[in-house]
């Protein structure tokens, strides 16, 4: 599935964004031909189900300590996306030998030895990718290589993490600007060691110290200097390293671990469903007073943004959950009238932002300024939206107030951001005529996502 990176270097501006990074789009994306979709209500109440294709954030973690490992492991559901091509993408320029079949991949392990010695490695815009493999390239004894990514992930902070790793010997030069990609890594090991980084800016970094602190000569002991933005996502990360059998020791404060060396070992596993994705099919039940049952998501899970339910069952909908799905009923009129620290489930922002218009009373949702330095600023991209659409918004510096209003049919950039799309796409389960720019964006995580949504009634129109 190796391809060569994209000579095309199309500009992109952060918070308009008419000219979509096209270079991060990969032969996994969808809707490269269509310009624009227009999003009308569905003509009868939805009433439907719906299988979510793999966790993104598990599958990049997976894909990773597989190809650390020793022995062949293989992973079923994983995400067919633009962020997990480029990872498979980067692993194959790495000499990893893999096969993909449908949504299933195996993988040989190199147990830390990556076959190919040298190379570029172009990464799109996965942040995931971005932020988990220097440090196993790090660990690697040997062998040189040249990260580098979209413009925009180029845009995103990686400074934490490096400057982390550094303190544990990795060799990492900046070959553009100080704390952003591109950057050269040169292999040399890892000494293992004490080392201190902030969580406030990104859990990833976090995950990409504990995922190569096995590799390391001697026991890690990692310590976090202040908070971490998203606890669950950094459990999944040991969660997963723990299906493939090495052990992370955590204090009860969650601000300390140790990471003994050890050897990943092969597993075969099928991961979970994807909760961010799962909660726009259910945002959509809840914003149409219809029925939707997501069929494969489990109500135990790591990932955090599964504490939407909790949300949209203040909100007034009736929720249902098993070992199997989630079903969920809307409710005839959405409540608003409260403040939400979305701290923990940040990616949920923007659906609820899009969900608040529709409510009785204003909603004020906090704690989350860190998802300014995503895809785009994204409180700014939403508070800008809703202006366009006639919706009153307060814009904080860690947040944003919604007011009740009904939506004017307008055309709305997506800012090159798959969350925005999506989001904003909801939108249109109520209003006729919402017009989504580059909508293709949402290939990044969720290439189905307009088939999907088609497939529970929402009419899109593609030009």
């Amino acid at each position: 599935m190796t391809t060569n990176k994209p000579s095309t270097h199309d500009t992109s501006d952060r918070n308009n964004n008419p000219h979509p990074d096209l270079q991060a789009r990969s032969p996994w994306a969808a809707l490269p031909d269509t310009k624009e979709v227009e999003i009308h209500p569905p003509l009868h109440v939805p009433d439907g189900a719906i299988a979510i294709p793999g966790s993104k954030s598990c599958t990049n973690r997976a894909l990773i300590i597989a190809a650390l490992a020793e022995g062949t492991s293989t992973i079923g559901h994983i995400l067919r996306s633009d962020d997990s091509y480029w990872c498979l993408d980067a692993l194959q320029r790495l000499g990893v030998k893999l096969e993909v079949t449908g949504n299933t991949v195996t993988i040989e392990g190199t147990g830390g030895r990556w076959p190919n010695q040298s190379g570029s490695l172009y990464l799109g815009a996965a942040g995931t990718a971005a932020r988990f493999l220097p440090g196993a390239l790090a660990a690697s004894a040997s062998g040189q290589w040249l990260v580098e990514g979209s413009q925009r992930l180029s845009e995103r902070p990686i400074r934490p993490l490096i400057e982390a790793l550094q303190q544990l010997g990795a060799s990492i030069q900046y070959k553009a600007l100080d704390g952003q990609l591109p950057i050269e890594i040169q292999g040399q090991g890892l000494r293992g060691g004490d080392v201190s980084i902030s969580g406030a800016v990104s859990s990833q970094f976090i995950s990409g110290l504990l995922m190569a602190s096995p590799y390391a000569k001697q026991a890690t002991r990692i310590r976090i200097i202040d908070t971490i933005v998203q606890h669950a996502y950094v459990n999944l990360t040991i969660s997963l390293m723990k299906q493939f059998g090495v052990t992370v020791t955590r204090n009860e404060l969650l601000n300390a671990y140790e990471i003994q060396p050890q050897m990943y070992e092969a597993q075969t596993l099928t991961l979970e469903a994807d909760a961010s994705t799962s909660c726009y099919a259910l945002a959509y039940a809840a914003l149409t007073g219809g029925h939707v049952r997501v069929t494969n998501l489990p109500d135990q899970t790591n990932q955090p943004d599964l504490g939407m339910l909790a949300v949209f069952e203040q909100m007034g909908c009736r929720i249902q959950k098993s070992a199997t799905g989630i079903e969920l009923w809307g409710a005839q009129q959405l409540k608003g009238g409260f403040t939400i620290s979305m701290k923990e489930m940040s990616d949920q922002t923007m659906t609820l932002a899009a969900m608040a218009p529709f409510t009785d009373a204003p909603i004020t949702i906090t704690d989350v300024a860190h998802i300014r330095a995503h895809e785009c600023d994204r409180i700014r991209a939403m508070c800008e939206s809703l202006s366009r659409l006639g919706i009153q918004v307060d814009e904080h510096p860690d947040g944003i107030t919604i007011y009740p209003g009904v939506p004017l049919p307008t055309v709305l950039p997506t800012y090159d951001d798959h969350r925005m799309a999506m989001s904003l796409a909801l939108i249109g389960s109520r209003i006729g005529g919402i017009r989504l720019l580059d909508p293709g964006c949402v290939s990044k995580t969720y290439p189905r996502f307009f088939k999907d949504m088609e497939q529970l009634g929402l009419r899109v129109h593609r030009s």
